[in-house]
């Protein structure tokens, strides 16, 4: 039976793992270090995809994107951790 990947699901926001470059910009953008990003486990069912599928590696950049009744869309970062 193959696992079910959550990413299909409406209700789960889009996970995208950002370029060492996008990065870069993005920490300049923000003036924030990377390590005072908000964290998101290894052991995420959505990162666990994304790893899988080579995408994704401890320590890189993600950005979440959900759909949001206020705002239309919302975007958060993420720094992938170890758990």
């Amino acid at each position: 039976m193959d696992k079910l990947d959550v990413r299909s699901n409406e209700l789960v926001p889009q996970h995208i793992p950002l370029s060492r470059e996008e990065e870069k910009e993005l920490l300049k953008k923000l003036g924030v270090r990377k390590g005072q990003l908000p964290k998101i486990r290894k052991s995420d069912p959505c990162i666990k995809i994304l790893e899988q599928i080579g995408e994704v590696k401890e320590g890189q950049i993600i950005k979440i994107v959900r759909n949001s009744r206020t705002a239309r869309i919302s975007t958060a970062y993420r720094m992938v951790i170890k758990g």
